[in-house]
């Protein structure tokens, strides 16, 4: 453990078991990140299930160039951790999760659905991005995340998961689990609501 940053660290592993409590993860997939100081970053660790994080399964990472400073193995999504993190001054946060639901959505039909269906997603998380499928752990997946994350709170990789951004640790799960939700509604619909007004590139509300 970083001398200084022992109380962050501590909250950040009860974040990761608030995230594999809250269902929105499996196993060893998703992985979590969160700003230290201006300088570095605490990271899950390569492997790791979050459900069971302790203080031995965090790597601590120069924020610059993303390298390991406690001899843990970062994640292997590290590079959009880092990445999003160095864009986005605003976010202190960043979470990848798999949750049922909104995972199913990721790898489901090339629809675009209207994930409006409850206000929480307008209020805490905006319009959604979208990154097609990249290989994980790929430079290029990293690369194409974090472009997304310059104007989304919440990005769906195809074929893979989710990313979310936040202020703080609730910030960042509440998002997940709204997502969430609003995933599940839509999925137990007789009949799903889907955007169908094309404009600027992207479908959306008419």
């Amino acid at each position: 453990m970083i001398h200084g940053h022992e109380e962050k660290i501590d909250e950040f592993v009860a974040a990761c078991r608030k995230v594999g409590a809250c269902g929105l993860l499996r196993y060893s997939s998703g992985n979590m990140s969160c700003r230290l100081d201006d300088e570095t970053v605490a990271v899950s660790a390569r492997g790791a299930w979050l459900g069971e994080m302790t203080v031995d399964d965090v790597a601590i990472c120069r924020l610059a160039d993303g390298k390991s400073i406690n001899d843990r193995q970062p994640t292997a999504e590290n590079g959009f951790h880092m990445g999003i993190l160095r864009e986005r001054a605003n976010a202190n946060v960043v979470l990848h999760f798999q949750s049922p639901f909104a995972t199913a959505i990721a790898c489901g039909s090339q629809n675009v659905y209207n994930f409006n269906v409850i206000p929480e997603l307008p209020i805490y998380i905006g319009e959604v991005g979208f990154v097609e499928y990249l290989p994980p752990g790929t430079k290029e997946l990293a690369d194409a995340v974090v472009l997304a994350m310059r104007d989304h709170n919440l990005v769906i990789c195809r074929n893979h998961g989710q990313v979310a951004v936040g202020g703080d640790f609730k910030d960042v799960i509440q998002k997940a689990g709204f997502f969430e939700l609003a995933c599940e509604i839509l999925l137990r619909q007789d009949k799903p609501r889907f955007i169908t007004e094309q404009k600027n590139g992207y479908e959306r509300n008419a």
